[in-house]
């Protein structure tokens, strides 16, 4: 995994300090460095030898098909900094984080808040900016509850990784705008919708002075309607340092009409009550 920038400022960093980072030189990750040089050679080449222009066509080809499925793959390390687990930490007691994405919502939410609090566990919300602020009261009490909010993009559209990089700042700023003001604490942390990006947003996520998250492992409830099988897929092989991640917006609910978050959550607290884990707050450990 790639080195993590410094953590973003804090809300009493001062304007020159602020004006310092927004300046510092953005990191491209290696693919990205070699795919602009591959495109720079390769108009080159056609400059000099037009008759190459097939073989060139072909590299560049083959490279935006790479870039692509990296895109597509939300555990890829390759288009930037991309936590997918929680770091090591010697002589710590086993850690794991449980992360819940695409909220608030008004009917979810204030149960996995009851939840979470009969088990004594904190846990990481990725909000929506446009949500958050029509249901303002469920952030508050979000925070209220000890939980983190951390930005999950302003509108959560399923065109995000087509966005051009001026789209993906707004995208990304206007939700850290909002959570802010209503969490009255600054995200440090960004999750991309359905984990699809592109090259573009990690040089916007830098400028911004957010770090991307993902996950090690994921139930699948937006789509499973059967809570017994989301609930074993979170906890198939569940180790220390993973990242957990379940919805309390968009989740599919069983036959009976009930969100399967509702049973599968129990299920997972749970089972890592008994095998000795200790949740935490991703801004607590990384």
């Amino acid at each position: 995994m790639n080195r993590p920038e410094p953590l973003p400022p804090t809300p009493d960093e001062s304007a020159s300090a602020r004006r310092a980072r927004k300046r510092a030189p953005v990191r491209l990750s290696l693919l990205v460095r070699a795919s602009i040089a591959l495109h720079a050679s390769a108009l080159g080449v056609v400059v000099i030898a037009p008759t190459t222009w097939l073989w060139c066509v072909g590299a560049v080809l083959l490279n935006h098909f790479i870039l692509v499925a990296q895109g597509l793959w939300p555990r890829s390390q390759l288009l930037g900094y991309n936590c997918t687990r929680l770091p090591q930490q010697d002589g710590a007691p086993p850690r794991i984080a449980l992360t819940i994405d695409d909220g608030p919502d008004p009917e979810v939410t204030p149960q996995i808040l009851e939840m979470l609090e009969k088990a004594g566990v904190r846990a990481t919300f990725f909000c929506i900016g446009e949500r958050a602020r029509r249901y303002p009261e469920l952030m508050r009490e979000i925070v209220r509850f000890g939980h983190a909010v951390e930005n999950h993009s302003e509108n959560h559209s399923p065109l995000f990784s087509f966005f051009g990089i001026g789209r993906l700042y707004r995208e990304v700023l206007a939700a850290q705008t909002s959570l802010t003001a209503l969490a009255q604490r600054p995200p440090r942390f960004f999750r991309a919708p359905a984990g699809l990006r592109s090259p573009l947003l990690d040089p916007v996520l830098q400028r911004l002075g957010l770090r991307l998250v993902s996950w090690t492992r994921r139930g699948y409830d937006t789509r499973e309607r059967r809570p017994d099988v989301v609930a074993a897929r979170l906890m198939r092989g569940l180790t220390d340092r993973d990242i957990l991640l379940v919805h309390d917006g968009n989740v599919a609910r069983d036959i009976h009409g009930v969100p399967v978050v509702f049973e599968a959550l129990p299920l997972l607290l749970a089972a890592a009550r008994l095998k000795g884990y200790r949740w935490v707050l991703l801004r607590d450990a990384l």
